[in-house]
């Protein structure tokens, strides 16, 4: 569906998005939004992704992780292996199926993303000291929301998601 950008709002005001959300990109990846303290800039946007997807969603194997984040197999493999070398993912034996492997968030891999968890939160805090809680969450919504349309239309037209970069393929972690 090809729509006239000027039957959907003001062109100055289509601009001044288009234009802040390339600052934000480059402002994400400069200072990576990795929190505060000691913390800061630790932990790879991919490996946060895939911890946090393990936490919220248990258990699972590479093809159900992968679909569930919207990236192929071979590249959850790939993000996989440094977690598990460095032990903050385990790979177990699937309870029904002994020949399958099962990734799960180890004990440390779970206090690892919440130390992560927590200074990112900390930083969002600080950035929004000064906005009203009303503002924080119409913020989250819209951005929610942003989100899951640029989404939902990169998978329309068969483009994977950002979790699908490997640390190797961004020069920058997040």
């Amino acid at each position: 569906m090809s729509m006239d950008m000027t039957t959907v709002g003001d062109t100055g005001l289509l601009d001044t998005l288009q234009h802040e959300v390339a600052v934000f990109a480059r402002r994400a990846e400069q200072t990576r939004l990795g929190g505060v303290g000691q913390v800061r800039n630790s932990m790879d946007r991919a490996a946060y992704l895939l911890l946090n997807r393990l936490d919220k969603e248990g258990p699972m194997g590479v093809k159900a992780l992968a679909a569930s984040m919207g990236i192929d197999s071979s590249t959850v493999t790939r993000q996989v292996a440094p977690l598990v070398d460095t032990g903050l993912v385990k790979r177990t034996s699937h309870p029904e199926d002994g020949r399958a492997v099962v990734l799960q968030l180890s004990p440390r891999g779970q206090t690892r993303l919440e130390e992560v968890r927590s200074s990112r939160r900390q930083l969002m805090a600080e950035l929004t000291q000064d906005w009203a809680p009303e503002e924080r969450e119409a913020f989250c919504t819209l951005l929610t929301r942003f989100n899951s349309a640029l989404s939902a239309r990169m998978s329309a037209h068969g483009v994977p998601g950002p979790e699908a970069q490997s640390p190797a393929e961004s020069s920058t972690p997040s």
